[in-house]
């Protein structure tokens, strides 16, 4: 595999990781909101929202880590293909 085509496969692979923190933070976004909707009284739901808030400060980190890394990838692939 030549540089270019390792590229690609990492640029492939950054997407799917962001796309997967995007997930995790769209669902830890969700289950914080229903259990402050609907479980705001019960104190294990309560710790349980507090230990997803602190998952979801973390993915946000790694998704803009990511999302770093994939534009540093994708700037040398453009560098490669430009004439």
């Amino acid at each position: 595999m030549n540089k270019q085509e390792t590229l690609s496969a990492a640029l492939t692979g950054r997407n799917e990781e962001i796309e997967n923190y995007q997930i995790n933070i769209d669902n830890y976004e969700r289950a914080i909101a229903k259990i402050n909707a609907e479980y705001a009284n019960n104190e294990k739901m309560i710790e349980f929202r507090d230990r997803l808030k602190g998952l979801l400060a973390e993915h946000y980190t790694e998704q803009l880590k990511a999302i770093i890394m994939r534009d540093v990838v994708a700037d040398q692939l453009a560098e490669m293909e430009a004439p």
